[in-house]
């Protein structure tokens, strides 16, 4: 073998042995140790290499990317925390470090971009991809917007039916934290279930009823489930009947949910009148084309 290409081999055996060496080491789910860093920090991350594949094997390029975040998009990480509470993403993320682990996605696609770009348009198609690259990164982060009012959708589609078999428990002589076991037993894998039963796991551990409802308010933040729980305290408070505020909350979720679908109903005619239009100018130039382009080609010959 030529002495000069040792070097390169080398190297390049290298490089693929310390890859595969970095691969391994990250596929493995190890607990992290104990060091200087504060313990829920530690079990938090802990929880996420375990639960997140991407974070397993790129931890320190994300953590690199959130604390650029924390800077760069400060008034912007309160409004994405909500939205992963309401997406049922892992609580054990932080908002600049998702928002890391999606920039980091966009960057490790953006070679193939590029590369596409400048084989489309040459050395002019590099400021095509940037470009594609960082709409990759606005399209991404409304992925996770666009997720938590799918969520949320279900969950109030859900929601009059759960307080409906609420209340025929509690009617038939049940308490309410049984018939809230029970319906989330019923609605096991559903989001509203998901929900529920994180306020039955944060009274168990120790916080009050209030606490708990007023956490789900918090993570979900829609007036409609809002209202719900502000009626159900206002009504613990002043010793109302449980079912009845159930009743009634089940009646108006489904009130409103008619008149979302008149007025879905109502705007279909007006989003339809644009694709109407074309396809009519469609055919009328698919009728009238040959002729057009005949008279065009041959002029008008009466023979």
């Amino acid at each position: 073998m030529d002495s000069g290409a040792i070097i390169p081999t080398a190297i390049a055996a290298g490089s693929v042995f310390a890859f595969a060496w970095w691969v391994v080491r990250s596929l493995q789910s190890g607990d992290l140790e104990q060091g200087n860093e504060w313990r829920f920090d530690v079990s938090r991350i802990n929880d996420l290499r375990r639960s997140d594949s991407t974070y397993r094997m790129f931890q320190p390029v994300i953590q690199f990317f959130a604390q650029l975040n924390r800077g760069a998009f400060r008034d912007q990480l309160p409004s994405i925390q909500r939205e992963l509470q309401a997406a049922g993403l892992p609580r054990s993320w932080l908002p600049e470090e998702y928002l890391g682990k999606l920039q980091f996605i966009a960057l490790l696609v953006s070679p193939f971009i590029l590369y596409g770009c400048i084989q489309w348009m040459g050395a002019s198609g590099v400021l095509l991809g940037i470009v594609v690259t960082l709409f990759l990164m606005i399209m991404l982060r409304r992925g996770l917007t666009q997720k938590a009012l799918v969520r949320l959708t279900r969950i109030k589609r859900r929601m009059p039916f759960m307080l409906d078999l609420m209340t025929l428990l509690m009617e038939a002589g049940t308490t309410f934290l049984h018939s809230l076991e029970q319906a989330v037993s019923e609605y096991r894998g559903h989001p509203l279930s998901q929900e529920f039963s994180r306020v039955l796991t944060d009274m168990n551990l120790g916080k009050t009823r209030k606490q708990a409802f007023e956490s789900m308010r918090d993570r979900l933040q829609d007036d409609e489930i809002t209202s719900i729980i502000s009626s159900m305290l206002q009504a613990e408070q002043l010793g109302t009947p449980l079912s009845g505020v159930f009743r009634t909350q089940a009646d108006v979720l489904r009130m409103k949910r008619s008149q979302r679908a008149e007025a879905i109903a109502g705007e279909a005619a007006v989003k339809m009148l644009l694709p109407g239009v074309l396809v009519m100018a469609a055919t009328v130039i698919v009728i009238i084309g040959p002729f057009a382009l005949n008279f065009l080609i041959f002029g008008f010959n009466i023979d």
